[in-house]
């Protein structure tokens, strides 16, 4: 039987429901974790954390090693760039701000041997340390990888369905934080990018794509399971320690320095 972080990619394509989160801390114990949990996923995020491609390196590895499919968020989505993450082990991609057409095939064909442009390496955790031969890791890689595109920019939202329909992109991640920001200070900001990430909703379901979305709370994840989404991201290792810790502060303030009392 295949590990589960081979199989990543085949549950996304076929629309499995599955629940990951981030993770920014460059530690590799918070994956150990969230494998031990039972989650499908963890997104490394190399674009809003401090990671470089070492820390990334041990942080795929962590993931292999606890059976949980570790994807990297770029910062870098240069051939380059997707390559080291690639190479390192991930389960696949996530790029962010892909806003036309072209940037998605350029993408695309980072990813892939057959057609595309990826630097060939075999002696590499992606290539089992080169126990398969050149055509069985090529074959391996082509089909286990995962590529998911971020639509997240306004100019992105008018060509949603072209960039989603891109043979080699596998889903879509509605980048709702950006869309929200992109319409500045105005006061309906939220709704219009409500509006949009709807757009962009009904676009990677017409194109046959899976569809992946950051949720707040399970109602909203409810609500995007009703427009299509399958692949669900809840919180970080940040927030998840921070709302533990509040917890914590709220729980036992009957017993924290001045707010210490008898009998509490």
């Amino acid at each position: 039987m295949n590990p589960s972080f081979t199989l990543f990619r085949q549950r996304l394509v076929q629309r499995e429901e599955m629940l990951g989160t981030f993770v920014k801390l460059p530690t590799t114990q918070a994956i150990e974790i969230f494998g031990a949990t039972g989650m499908d996923f963890v997104v490394i995020d190399q674009e809003h954390a401090p990671l470089d491609r070492a820390q990334v390196d041990l942080m795929v590895l962590a993931g292999r090693a606890s059976n949980i499919a570790p994807l990297v968020r770029l910062a870098d989505a240069s051939e380059s760039g997707v390559l080291s993450a690639l190479d390192c082990g991930a389960s696949g991609i996530l790029v962010p701000h892909v806003t036309s057409v072209e940037k998605a095939r350029s993408i695309v064909s980072a990813c892939r041997y057959v057609g595309g442009t990826r630097g060939f390496a075999s002696m590499t955790r992606a290539g089992l340390w080169g126990s398969r031969d050149r055509i069985e890791h090529m074959r391996a890689q082509d089909t286990e990888l995962a590529c998911i595109v971020m639509i997240e920019d306004l100019e992105a939202v008018e060509h949603g369905i072209e960039i989603a329909s891109i043979e080699g992109v596998d889903a879509v991640f509605i980048g709702r934080g950006d869309l929200t920001a992109a319409f500045g200070d105005h006061p309906d900001a939220a709704q219009f990018a409500a509006e949009a990430a709807v757009r962009i909703a009904k676009a990677t379901n017409a194109a046959g794509k899976a569809l992946a979305i950051l949720a707040s709370t399970p109602a909203d994840a409810a609500a995007f399971h009703a427009l299509g989404a399958t692949v669900f991201l809840v919180g970080s290792d940040h927030n998840f320690l921070r709302s533990s810790a509040a917890n914590v502060l709220r729980d036992y303030a009957v017993f924290k320095g001045d707010q210490l009392r008898p009998g509490g």
